[in-house]
């Protein structure tokens, strides 16, 4: 899985970060510090950490991936990550 999107909402930029969904590598949830969860609401599960997006990011660059892009949609950055 070479791809990632990571998130989080513009009033939390401490965090939490979104970095994952019910699919993604476990291995790399826990090395993050991952928590799965389940938001009231949604019929889907999410990742997230409570590090601020720039402690993921440093994280992430150690495990070799890149940022591709980064955009802001609404109240929420998201950034793509992508590791050779």
């Amino acid at each position: 899985m070479p791809y990632l999107l990571i998130s989080t909402q513009i009033r939390l930029e401490a965090g939490p970060t979104m970095v994952g969904d019910e699919h993604s590598d476990p291995n790399l949830m826990d090395f993050l510090g991952a928590r799965k969860r389940n938001v009231l609401g949604n019929n889907f599960c999410e990742y997230y950490v409570n590090d601020a997006p720039r402690v993921v990011l440093d994280k992430l660059e150690k495990l070799g991936y890149r940022v591709v892009s980064m955009t802001g949609v609404g109240q929420t950055l998201v950034w793509c990550l992508h590791r050779e």
